[in-house]
């Protein structure tokens, strides 16, 4: 989770300002946490409650997202989930952004096995990215961040992506040039998890991530919480 929030913090400045290079300071005065950390936190704060006060993980993880993105209402939300965080009975609306992925790194740092990981995630993503791509992206972040907290190596977890996610036919260098500002699950998590596996330090990871360019923050976000 701590991973996941540095790769935010870090890839923060480059959002919309991208580089495409390995080379820059990893902190500058520039860099503050982002969406992707506040949210993780709130997964992480309804996680906590479900654990000590039992209650419905669902319910927990809206009353939670509200209240931090009420909190901190300038973190750079997208537009539906700005209406989510503000509406009293909020619904699902149908997304497969990539927030459903950023956000669900808590979930397999409390499972005790990789079903109840899943479960956990697709729980607090279902409550407003409900698209199956949403879900999909959020699970085959979770899959990589619960092996990887469990000892298993670059090759393994890259092996249960492709055989239950995301080819990831490609290399970094291939992308580097042309890819661009993606907001969905697809366009972004199998390139976040591109550059964890062509990462030989949880720093190379985060230096891949924002060497593609695209939604910096978020891919470092992604990368970072399977590289931590």
């Amino acid at each position: 989770m701590l991973g996941a929030i540095i790769g935010d913090i870090i890839g923060s400045r480059f959002e919309w300002d991208n580089i495409k290079s390995k080379e820059f300071t990893l902190f500058t005065e520039r860099c503050f946490p982002t969406d992707d950390s506040i949210m993780t936190l709130a997964v992480a704060a309804a996680l906590l409650e479900k654990h000590e006060k039992g209650g419905d993980l669902p319910k927990l993880a809206i009353k939670y997202m509200q209240d931090f993105g009420r909190r901190y209402p300038h973190a750079g939300y997208g537009v539906n989930f700005t209406k989510w965080l503000k509406e009293e009975n909020p619904k699902p609306y149908n997304s497969f952004g990539n927030g459903a992925a950023m956000r669900v790194s808590p979930c397999a740092m409390v499972a005790h096995s990789l079903e109840e990981a899943l479960d956990l995630a697709e729980q607090v993503t279902a409550i407003s990215h409900n698209h199956r791509e949403g879900i999909k992206g959020a699970k085959a972040l979770t899959t990589a961040t619960y092996m990887a907290v469990s000892g298993r190596g670059i090759k393994e977890i890259k092996n249960a992506i492709e055989k239950d996610y995301y080819d990831i036919d490609f290399t970094l260098d291939e992308i580097r040039s042309d890819y661009s500002f993606d907001e969905t699950c697809q366009g972004t998590v199998p390139q976040s998890l591109a550059a964890f596996f062509e990462s030989t330090s949880y720093e190379d990871a985060i230096r891949n991530a924002i060497s593609i360019g695209g939604d910096s923050d978020t891919v470092a976000c992604i990368t970072g919480a399977v590289a931590g």
